[in-house]
């Protein structure tokens, strides 16, 4: 894509001029008359009571609705209502909604390269990954891998670096993780799961009975804040931090590529720009919500503990095998790890340069308790 075209795409996926414009137009009477209704299903994979993340798929409804002055109607459905939580894709893919709000990395079983447009182990954090999206050829890429399942893909929100799991019994140790049942999805658990654990996916409405149960012996989701409220603390009091396999997780909205090519270019960029909105809020959301969580939950007797070092250092290790063992079999996740590692080693010298020594300060020294 050349920078004129990119940066013509970013103004439509932007939440100013792109909105203003479609404002102005939507408020004569004469363009809305002219407009045709339409009318769609999300399907989520995500409960209502994650009012964060489900309401990231309402948040684009109501945002395309007003934007197309009620002509444009998205209705919103939790996860099960329609379709399992963890089928969104498949039914986007094959039309049995027009459009839906997921986590890619649930749908690794089909091709690991789904990975990229949701959270790669010790990669990206949520501001790298929207440069890459964005800036670094990222959408370019996983909008051409994406077409292959008669999907076109959208960032559409971020949770920012999680949390890394609860755990019924303390971990001291990369051998204290042998034979426990972990709840996590992705290159997550198939890390996991060569460093002794069983690896279970589970939607999100699904995992407090199994870990109340002894289905599971731990889980990981997201952060304090959804944590809580699923009420994992009553049943494991042992929070592990940082969530590695997750340092940003992207979420994204689906759209079956035919209904897509049917909408009007005005639905098209409004759906575009309800998508960034959705994008930019939600982890900043999360970051006001989520430092009140931890505090409540420490309230509740829950006990915080990084992951011991030798955890932190052999599943970095085999992370990196896994991916360069990905790359001589599967064509599409090599294309997009190549240019992803360019990018990532890039940003992160940057970041490493200027962002951590003032964060490593601030933390360590100017932050007043």
């Amino acid at each position: 894509m050349t920078d004129m075209k990119r940066r013509s795409f970013l103004t439509t996926a932007g939440a100013g001029a792109t909105v203003g414009a479609i404002t102005t137009l939507t408020g004569t009477s004469a363009i809305a008359q002219e407009l045709p209704a339409v009318k769609w299903r999300l399907a989520s994979s995500f409960p209502k009571s994650l009012d964060t993340i489900y309401g990231g798929g309402e948040q684009l409804a109501d945002r395309v609705r007003k934007l197309t002055g009620g002509k444009f109607d998205i209705r919103v459905f939790a996860g099960g209502e329609i379709v399992p939580g963890l089928k969104v894709l498949d039914a986007v893919q094959e039309g049995t909604v027009e459009c839906g709000h997921s986590a890619s990395y649930y749908y690794v079983g089909k091709n690991k390269t789904f990975a990229f447009d949701c959270a790669i182990p010790f990669g990206l954090t949520a501001r790298q990954q929207n440069a890459w999206m964005y800036y670094g050829g990222g959408l370019e890429l996983l909008r051409e891998f994406f077409a292959e399942y008669n999907i076109v893909n959208f960032p559409g929100g971020n949770t920012g670096t999680q949390m890394g799991g609860w755990f019924r019994n303390e971990v001291r140790s990369v051998g204290d993780l042998k034979g426990i049942k972990m709840r996590i999805p992705g290159f997550g658990g198939e890390i996991m799961s060569k460093l002794g654990v069983i690896p279970q996916t589970l939607a999100g409405g699904d995992i407090y009975p199994a870990l109340e149960k002894g289905t599971i012996d731990a889980t990981e989701w997201i952060g304090p804040y959804d944590d809580e409220k699923l009420g994992f603390y009553k049943v494991a009091k042992h929070y592990y931090y940082p969530g590695w396999w997750e340092p940003e997780t992207q979420l994204s909205f689906y759209v079956n590529k035919k209904e897509w090519e049917k909408l009007p270019k005005l639905y098209q960029e409004a759906f575009t720009s309800a998508a960034a909105e959705v994008n930019v809020h939600m982890v900043a959301e999360y970051d006001k919500k989520n430092p009140e969580a931890i505090l409540r939950l420490l309230g509740h007797g829950v006990k915080l503990h990084r992951y011991p070092q030798d955890v932190m250092v052999a599943a970095h290790k085999t992370a990196f095998e896994l991916y360069e063992d990905e790359t001589k079999k599967n064509p599409s996740f090599k294309k997009i790890f190549t240019e992803w590692t360019k990018f990532r080693n890039t940003v992160q010298r940057w970041h490493g340069l200027a962002e951590h020594t003032m964060e490593n300060f601030l933390y360590t020294t100017g932050v007043r308790r």
